[in-house]
């Protein structure tokens, strides 16, 4: 079967702009889910779903044959105050398709899937699977490690996330810890208790200044942010407690239950870990769809932010059009020529590989 590469990427832009008109906040994906069953069912497959995870499979699946994942989200931030467009109106300036959700993830969600309609309609040395996931903006429950026991076992998957179609062959991992450092209530207009903000501000300089003494070569170093703080009822009450929030960025140089093992030593508060389960993760350079895509020109590259690629349990390459940079931002954009791009590189960087 041929295709024309222009209809391709127009039924991808459409689809897109369609994306964007539907609001698919983290936990509120079900009518965007529902529009793409519609749309796979219209293109001749029939789409599995598991809550709003939707995937479908290349045909005369072969289970002899290994498998690649190809998987992107539809779940979106909210929009920020900043917007002077309207986030849920699709919006065409050029080459410039604005909207929420435009470039993350939605722009990878419409070349992955385009790609698959292309590298499914011949036979390959690997099956392939698609699959559109929820909940990534807050690395819910309910997304891929809901879905990825449903679909599958892939061998090799990749991960569309804003790259600029360079691949993240490495991404740092997530730790959050709520922390409390306890203290004295007494009159603020006397010499009476044990200000809590003042126990917490040590432990605060610690986790503002401390070092982990292993860096990873494409990582860098585990970063450590202070980012929420709460303390005190009243002006003048000594506060007792003082409660604060810490982002850590873990790298594969340390589990994240190693991490909370040296902060909470080095700590006086309480610190309490959300969850271990968003470690780093990363990928051999050798990896032939690595090599190919250097082979086209792409550089490789460690990534600072998280993706879905935390929670799943074998090799992947994150790897997708617009920029990580405009992700989370007032005015969300994507080039409508870097859609066109991604999928014609998919298609390039997966036909034919072996795995």
């Amino acid at each position: 079967m041929t295709f024309d590469i222009d209809a391709i990427y127009y039924d991808a832009e459409d689809l897109l702009k369609t994306m964007i008109s539907i609001p698919s906040v983290s936990r509120e994906e079900d009518d965007v889910a529902e529009l793409l069953i519609a749309y796979m069912q219209e293109k001749g497959f029939t789409p599995n779903r598991t809550g709003n995870n939707i995937w479908i499979q290349s045909p005369h699946f072969d289970a002899d044959k290994p498998t690649i994942l190809l998987n992107s989200h539809i779940d979106t931030v909210k929009p920020v105050s900043g917007w002077t467009k309207d986030p849920f109106n699709p919006e065409v300036d050029g080459d410039t398709l604005y909207g929420l959700g435009s470039n993350d993830a939605g722009a990878s969600v419409v070349s992955l899937l385009h790609a698959f309609f292309i590298l499914a309609s011949k036979p390959q040395s690997y099956n392939l699977v698609f699959l559109a996931t929820c909940q990534e903006e807050v690395s819910g429950l309910d997304g891929v490690s809901k879905v990825i026991n449903d679909i599958p076992t892939p061998t090799f998957g990749i991960v569309g996330e804003p790259t600029d179609m360079h691949p993240a062959i490495a991404e740092k991992g997530l730790l959050v810890l709520d922390c409390v450092a306890h203290g004295k209530s007494g009159h603020a207009a006397r010499e009476e208790g044990i200000n809590a903000i003042y126990e917490g501000m040590k432990d605060i300089e610690w986790f503002r200044t401390f070092h982990f003494p292993k860096k990873s070569d494409l990582l860098g170093d585990v970063k450590m942010s202070v980012t929420m703080i709460n303390a005190g009822t009243q002006h003048n009450v000594v506060p007792d407690q003082c409660s604060f929030v810490v982002d850590v960025r873990s790298t594969e140089m340390y589990s994240n239950q190693e991490l909370y093992e040296i902060i909470d030593q080095h700590t006086t508060c309480e610190v309490k870990p959300r969850s271990f389960r968003l470690n780093s993760s990363s990928i051999a350079l050798d990896n032939p769809f690595v090599q190919r895509a250097v082979l086209l020109g792409k550089s490789p590259y460690g990534s600072p932010t998280l993706s879905d690629q935390a929670q799943m349990p074998f090799p992947t390459v994150k790897i997708g059009p617009g920029q990580s940079s405009r992700s989370h931002t007032a005015n969300e954009y994507i080039k409508l020529s870097e859609i066109r791009e991604a999928i014609e590189l998919y298609v390039k960087l997966l036909d034919g590989l072996r795995c």
